[in-house]
């Protein structure tokens, strides 16, 4: 498809939406095909259940928020998402997420950092 097949949607992260009229909610700019607009839509749903699962396992007292599957399958798709929007944002979203070095720090666990070692027993 042409660009001129493309349309211009704005993207909330915060809030899970996809609009046609860009808002006062920090949105991101993307230009989609239909096909891509239900990809997005698939990644979006796909964050709202993991974000609901997260939710859901954060008031377990004895899970190490550092170490659970819900917290990372979280975090799979936020990567997901804003690599998506990187994709197809315009030239202003994309230098946006490279600004906030999101995508680095998404994938960045830290756990290389002093404090991560085996022996922690809060850390297993």
């Amino acid at each position: 498809m042409q660009k001129r097949d493309k349309k211009r949607y704005f993207v909330s992260v915060n809030h899970g939406l996809i609009q046609e009229v860009r808002n006062d909610s920090g949105e991101y700019e993307v230009l989609l095909t239909p096909g891509e607009l239900t990809g997005l839509e698939d990644i979006l749903k796909d964050l709202a259940k993991e974000d609901e699962y997260a939710f859901r396992r954060a008031f377990v007292p004895y899970k190490s928020a550092d170490h659970d599957e819900a917290i990372d399958q979280f975090d799979d798709q936020t990567i997901r998402l804003y690599q998506y929007l990187h994709r197809y944002g315009s030239e202003e979203t994309r230098q946006l997420i490279e600004k906030l070095n999101v995508l680095p720090k998404l994938s960045n666990t830290g756990y290389e950092d002093k404090g991560y070692d085996g022996g922690s027993p809060t850390n297993k």
